[in-house]
């Protein structure tokens, strides 16, 4: 599976997709990686708490700017990862024809959702960061080959 574009997608672009977006990148140099949400926070920076899980991992977050997911953005990638199923149903909605390259991140984990850590606790993003690495680690491997 040659894929050379990825787009993760969350809901509001500032804590889930962002932190899987630089963890991908990270692992997988050669390839475009970007994150954007099916009901983004538009240029908000990465929430705070998600930051603060992220550096505590050595992973930076510096720079994020929350992005909208939109069909022209769907097309320009070959593979799409959400975090819920409800995300998918929101991408066939926007973008019908970016269905068929529309998967869980968690898809590897026996199709896992990862739950929204928005305005919890420092625990539930400790929780959420741990599930992102994993299902990311997973990606990395079946993408790596």
């Amino acid at each position: 599976m040659m894929i050379k574009s990825i787009l993760v997608i969350c809901t509001g672009n500032i804590c889930r997709s962002p932190i899987a977006e630089r963890l991908l990148r990270q692992s997988l140099p050669d390839k475009i990686v970007d994150s954007a949400g099916v009901g983004a926070l538009v240029d908000k920076p990465a929430d705070d708490s998600a930051i603060k899980v992220a550096s505590k991992n050595k992973l930076s977050l510096d720079g994020h700017r929350g992005k909208q997911f939109t069909s022209t953005l769907g097309r320009k990638y070959e593979l799409i990862l959400v975090m819920e199923s409800s995300q998918l149903e929101e991408i066939t909605r926007i973008s019908p024809e970016s269905r068929g390259k529309t998967m869980l991140l968690g898809h590897w984990m026996g199709a896992k959702e990862i739950p929204d850590p928005y305005r919890r606790s420092d625990e539930a993003f400790e929780s959420v960061y741990k599930l992102i690495d994993q299902a990311c680690q997973m990606w990395i491997k079946k993408l790596v080959g």
